[in-house]
């Protein structure tokens, strides 16, 4: 059990990068943002998912558009802000010298 208790920490620890990541390209809804991460092994849910598309809207890192739907009420996509580009180039030159930093310390066992 403790193993799955610490993939699903490390999941969760750049789930924020990797939902900024899906939206870096095009306005996404929540089901496609799902989906994607789905994909990805980065499994998540809807509970989770919410909060932080929430958080990061209120830092000015997301912004967010109506559209009609054929299949039902109007739908939120997701979409980066500027500030939100911004804050995800920082985020992949953290991730790259984290990822860099990890492979030295398995590369030196």
């Amino acid at each position: 059990m403790k193993l799955e208790n610490t993939k699903a920490q490390m999941r969760k620890g750049v789930l924020e990068y990797c939902i900024l990541l899906a939206l870096e390209n095009k306005p996404l809804y929540v089901s496609d943002i799902i989906h994607n991460l789905e994909k990805s092994k980065m499994i998540v849910v809807e509970g989770t998912l919410y909060p932080m598309l929430t958080r990061l809207k209120n830092e000015g890192y997301l912004g967010y558009r109506w559209e009609e739907s054929l299949q039902g009420p109007p739908r939120k996509y997701y979409e980066l802000t500027e500030t939100g580009q911004n804050f995800l180039n920082e985020l992949a030159m953290v991730w790259n010298d984290l990822v860099s930093a990890v492979f030295q310390i398995h590369q030196s066992k």
